[in-house]
């Protein structure tokens, strides 16, 4: 716990609540996201924005301007290094990691916390999330991946068989157990955190959500999605270009899948996805969606290439 995080959680104002909960905020170029969120949340509800472009685009200056919101100079080495600086830095027994292109209520973030404190062998709260047009997003959580789930997928068959797949897209109101939870709305006991060591920083962005479901699993815990809460997510969040992200998601789900998966295995998920993508940009090309055809094509150089330069 930093200094300012410490001065934060004894302050308690005359007239204002006190918060059981600091909100973790990995921010990457996007300012105009971060200050939308902060504008929508009360002014004393206790935040940390971790800023991976080092002040690029003037968050310190933004940050300054809210006194129970703190500013750390992100270690720039993607999602997971920042999303760890964050949480480690925090005072509180919860955070809530918050996406800037997210929309969550203070009472949605309250619901989080408060449905988190009820168990103790619960490490992870994770809310729905929906586009602007209310349409469920797909991938809020998803499951352990296999060469059946990526076939599934990647026939498209997980429209048919919603649970078959790799990557869940919940119904609102209808329970769904889940292997791993995403992190656009996620609150997470920090307790817990610490003891399965926070997220895996070999992942620079992507899977890490992944892996750390996987260590949850396997001490014996729980991790909750809350499909009767619905948070606004716009999709565009904290990144670099488009088709160089989509890249990255491939190339972190393959490392993830080699890691703790035989060559077969891996080799079959591979081809699966492949065969997939590669349909899928042939479609896009004849229905005339360039921008969607290269997406396809880049996520399959990132299932075969691995990730593309960072720096």
């Amino acid at each position: 716990m930093d200094a300012q995080a410490t001065d934060l959680l004894a302050l308690a104002p005359a007239g204002r609540r006190r918060y059981d909960y600091e909100l973790v905020l990995v921010a990457y170029h996007s300012r105009p996201l971060v200050e939308a969120l902060l504008a929508s949340l009360p002014a004393d509800l206790p935040a940390v924005v971790v800023d991976n472009a080092h002040g690029a685009d003037g968050l310190a200056e933004l940050v300054a301007n809210r006194p129970a919101t703190r500013y750390l100079d992100g270690p720039g080495r993607g999602y997971a290094a920042g999303a760890n600086l964050g949480a480690r830095s925090s005072g509180y027994d919860t955070v809530i990691f918050v996406d800037p292109d997210s929309r969550p209520t203070p009472t949605q973030l309250d619901g989080l916390a408060a449905t988190l404190a009820r168990g103790d062998d619960l490490a992870v709260v994770c809310a729905m999330t929906a586009d602007h047009d209310g349409r469920a997003e797909i991938g809020v959580g998803g499951w352990e991946p296999t060469a059946a789930r990526a076939l599934v997928h990647a026939t498209g068959a997980h429209k048919l068989f919603p649970t078959a797949g790799l990557w869940a897209r919940p119904r609102r109101g209808r329970p769904l157990e889940l292997d791993w939870l995403g992190g656009a709305c996620m609150a997470m006991s920090m307790r817990h955190f610490r003891e399965l060591g926070g997220f895996d920083e070999s992942y620079f962005v992507y899977s890490e959500d992944v892996e750390y479901g996987r260590r949850v699993r396997a001490a014996g815990l729980r991790q909750v999605l809350l499909t009767d809460m619905v948070v606004l997510h716009g999709g565009t969040g904290s990144g670099d270009g488009r088709e160089r992200m989509v890249r990255l998601r491939a190339a972190s789900m393959m490392s993830y899948v080699r890691r703790y998966n035989g060559a077969g295995t891996a080799l079959g998920i591979r081809l699966a996805l492949t065969a997939g993508y590669f349909a899928r940009r042939v479609a896009a090309r004849l229905r005339g969606r360039a921008v969607t055809a290269r997406e396809h094509a880049a996520y399959v150089r990132g299932l075969w290439l691995g990730a593309p330069d960072m720096t």
